[in-house]
């Protein structure tokens, strides 16, 4: 009873059990006695919601042999009292609330076989004296709040730290040690080999350094394991699961490693291991997966691997893979993931990939993959395709329709096409077997015709990407049907005509809707009543009248994506509003000038000289900006010789150093494909332009450049800089390498946009800064263009001519590349501008 009286709540049951009126509590509920000497010998009071103090008196039943307290809501110490309890065999206090350390007192419990701790609040170090025990047998001890050292014992799911102790080699019949979720640090104690029992060890998220140890089942992934991976667990002939993911790991994997004929699961995943595939991986009978994403491996996957296992998971993602893909992979009918984008393989996809009916999900995206798409077999079971981002030819097989348990598939930015009948569409009527699609992905290939009346089909169609093709005729009313759209529609980059259909304001749920660069006509009237837009693009239609109420927040945020639409106006309220003053680029609708039918001859320079001239200028603007020391030795090398410059203090060279500190960042004007641009200010009207350029050497290489600048150098144009000297030499300090950039080509084109329209060169401002500067502040083409442009802007019809041109510009200058229009799309705009100017004038 004087246990009793220190809980702060029992339930009903045991309250009226526990009566002190009674003459032995032996048959009080959870308590059981000696039937001799009636002495208690178990309280087991588990599961009964508990709670308040476990008090000192529950030393006093010397003759305890179990006690069960778990799952309850004991609090405080653990009382030390416990350790008179000298014939415990078993002690349960987990899923409590104790607290403090665990008392010393318990090493007198030299019966105890059991002692489970776990999910308390405990802390401090664990007592080494607690494992001097020869008789216990199962130790419980995680998810408290301990620290210190680790004693020689089987703890986890703590802030453990320190090395972990040598010792664990005398437990002969140990199987299974956990020391996960603490902060060790230093490697595994060599001993560990000596335990002949054991087969699983897991030291999960643990902060873990050094090398790896000798397992069966090895799982360290999730610390902070570096070096390479030890040749030594080779020797592991019976080792079968290899789990190392998630660590620093680097080097090659040992080939003793791929001869261990046991070997089910190999998973090196999200380190830095690099080197090639030994050959021998593929003599594994029994591999089934195989992780090796994000690392850095190279060479050629060797052919044969497949031929001898039967894989069920193949992930090489985002690795250096070259050559092509093995022709094997499921040779044992069991293949189920196969993940090999983001590598450099080359060559068809080979037909068991498309024949493999086990296939859950297939990515191959990012490669240099050509050739025809394969033939599909039946395979209701895959659900994911991602083949976009290489050279796919040829057309859609129809036997893709065979995967009819898709719901996500991209083939975009391939090389796709497909011959088109009238009224007919180049993507196979066989895809209506994909009732389960939710994402379909084409943009960026070279269909024709129209968009395939089998999509109404797809009731579960939440985003469609046709964008960058070559279909063409109208938007079909039956778009409005498809009306689990939710997050996008992309027609943009077609030809498509005529006004939107008006079952496009169906389209309630729709986030995103990208029409630009298509040559629809008509207002936007129809989607009045979508509220659900958050990014739209109606930018080079044709469009007429008022932007709609619901679409002025997005006129607000993105201006750009109204651009190219002359007819497009604002309708202002009576109380005005910001609307009206931040978008001079789109008209206020009851403000419209007239026009004239002439054709201005500025205009036609802007997009045809600006064509022209910028073509020219990306050939030879690499070489034509290069300012170095000429060298005072003979430009006529032989034998590749190098060029050195002259370190003399009046040299233009070391000139240019000074003022550019070295070639200091804070002085760069450019960035293109070839090299970076700096401005050097030597004083007064000396402003250079100075090119550092990279390019890779060969025999006679330089005697070439040099023949090459001399030759551009003497070219003359009002838009290309003069060239004064050069130097070429091997150990350029400063010199690096630049990858090729579309997106770098397509700003040099908006530079030399700006330059024809302003008849400023590029260095005597930031250009690009100052444009943007004064079109985002005042949306006036009369501040930008030159003096001389300006009486032509009387016209309306010129200045709009001249703001598409300006407008194209600002678009290829963006600073964040991924924003920037392909050159594509750029000539499609100029031309399309250019069509339509022409018919005009006729």
């Amino acid at each position: 009873m004087s246990l009793l009286r220190k809980w702060d709540s029992v339930p009903a049951s045991i309250a009226s059990s526990w009566n002190s009126s009674d003459s032995t509590s032996c048959s009080w509920l959870g308590v059981r006695c000696d039937h001799r000497s009636h002495s208690v010998v178990s309280l087991n009071l588990s599961g009964y919601g508990i709670s308040g103090p476990l008090g000192p008196e529950i030393g006093q039943l010397k003759q305890l042999k179990t006690v069960d307290l778990n799952t309850n809501y004991f609090s405080g110490d653990i009382p030390s009292q416990l350790g008179n309890c000298s014939l415990l065999e078993y002690l349960d206090l987990s899923t409590n609330s104790f607290i403090g350390a665990i008392p010393d007192s318990l090493k007198c419990l030299q019966n105890l076989q059991t002692l489970s701790l776990f999910s308390n609040s405990l802390s401090g170090e664990i007592p080494e004296s607690l494992f001097q025990n020869l008789t216990l047998q199962v130790l419980y001890l995680d998810t408290n709040k301990f620290n210190g050292s680790i004693p020689r014992s089987v703890v986890g799911h703590n802030s453990l730290e320190g090395g972990i102790p040598v010792g664990f080699g005398k437990f002969k019949n140990l199987e299974t040690l956990d020391l996960s979720f603490n902060s060790y640090s230093g490697g595994l104690p060599p001993d560990l080999g000596n335990c002949s029992s054991l087969k699983t060890m897991a030291i999960i998220h643990s902060n873990l350094r050094g090398n790896c140890g000798s397992l069966m089942s090895l799982n360290l992934y999730t610390n902070e394991l570096e070096g390479k991976i030890p040749s030594e667990l080779g020797r592991l002939n019976k080792l079968e699961d290899l789990e190392l993911f998630n660590n620093h790991l680097s080097g090659e994997i040992p080939i003793s490693i791929c001869k261990i004929a046991s070997l089910k699961d190999l998973l090196v995943y999200n380190n830095s291991l690099s080197g090639e595939l030994p050959l021998e991986i593929t003599h594994l009978k029994n591999l089934r997966n195989m992780s090796l994403f994000r690392n850095q491996f190279f060479g050629v996957i060797p052919q044969s691997l497949g031929i001898n296992s039967s894989l069920l998971q193949l992930d090489f993602t985002d690795n250096k893979f070259t050559g092509e893909v093995p022709p094997n992979l499921c040779h044992g009918k069991q293949l189920r993931v196969l993940n090999i984008g983001r590598n450099q393989l080359q060559g068809s996809i080979p037909s068991g990939v498309g024949g493999c009916s086990t296939l859950w999900r297939l990515i191959l995206r990012e490669n240099n993959l050509s050739g025809a798409l394969p033939e599909f077999a039946e395979n209701p079971i895959l659900y994911h395709m991602d083949i976009s981002k290489n050279n796919i030819t040829g057309p859609i097989p129809p036997s893709i329709g065979n995967s009819s348990g898709l719901t996500f598939i991209d083939l975009s930015m391939n090389k796709l096409t497909g011959f088109i009948p009238p009224r007919a569409s180049s993507i196979p009527p066989s895809l209506r077997n994909w009732t389960s699609l939710s994402t379909l992905i084409l943009n960026e290939n070279h269909f024709i015709g129209g968009i395939p009346n089998f999509l109404t089909e797809l009731g579960k169609l939440t985003e469609l990407q046709l964008g960058g093709n070559f279909l063409g005729g109208e938007i079909p009313s039956w778009i409005g049907s498809l009306q689990s759209l939710q997050y996008g529609l992309n027609l943009s980059s077609n030809g498509f005509v005529g006004e939107l259909p008006s079952g496009l304001g169906n389209l309630i749920k729709l986030e995103q809707l990208h029409i630009s660069n298509n040559n629809l006509t008509g207002t936007l009237a129809v989607l009045d009543k979508i509220h659900s837009f958050i990014l739209v693009n109606f930018s080079y239609n044709h469009f007429r009248g008022p932007i709609p109420e619901t679409l002025m927040n997005l006129l607000s945020s993105s201006p750009s994506s109204f651009w190219g639409n002359h007819d497009l106006c604002v309708s202002c309220l009576p109380s005005g509003g910001l609307t009206c003053t931040k978008n001079r680029s789109i008209k206020v609708c009851d403000s419209q000038s007239s026009k004239r039918d002439s054709l201005s001859r500025v205009a036609v320079a802007l997009i045809a000289v600006a064509s022209v001239v910028a073509v020219f200028v990306l050939a030879g603007l690499v070489c034509m900006l290069i300012l170095c020391r000429r060298c005072r030795r003979d430009l006529g090398i032989e034998h590749d010789a190098e060029i050195t410059a002259q370190e003399d203090p009046s040299s233009l060279l070391h000139k240019v150093m000074q003022a550019t500190e070295n070639l200091n960042d804070r002085h760069i004007v450019g960035r293109g494909t070839h090299g970076t641009v700096y401005k050097a200010s030597l004083g007064g009207d000396k402003i250079y332009a100075v090119k550092k350029i990279v390019f890779t050497g060969h025999k006679g290489g330089n005697k070439s450049m040099v023949t090459e600048i001399q030759t551009i150098g003497k070219i003359r144009h009002r838009n290309l800089l003069k060239l004064e000297d050069f130097c070429l030499r091997k150990d350029y300090e400063n010199a690096f390498s630049t990858k090729k950039s579309k997106e770098s080509d397509v700003y040099s084109y908006g530079v030399v946009l700006l330059e024809l329209i302003t008849r400023k060169k590029a260095l005597d401002a930031n250009i690009v800064e100052w444009v943007t500067s004064v079109w985002s502040g005042t949306e006036d083409i009369n501040k930008i263009a030159d003096s001389g442009l300006r009486e032509e802007f009387l016209d309306s019809n010129i200045m709009n001519q001249a703001i598409d041109v300006l407008l194209v510009a600002l678009r290829c200058t963006e600073k964040e590349p991924g924003r920037r229009p392909t050159m594509r799309d750029v000539v499609r705009q100029l031309v399309k501008r250019n069509a339509s100017i022409r018919g005009k004038r006729s």
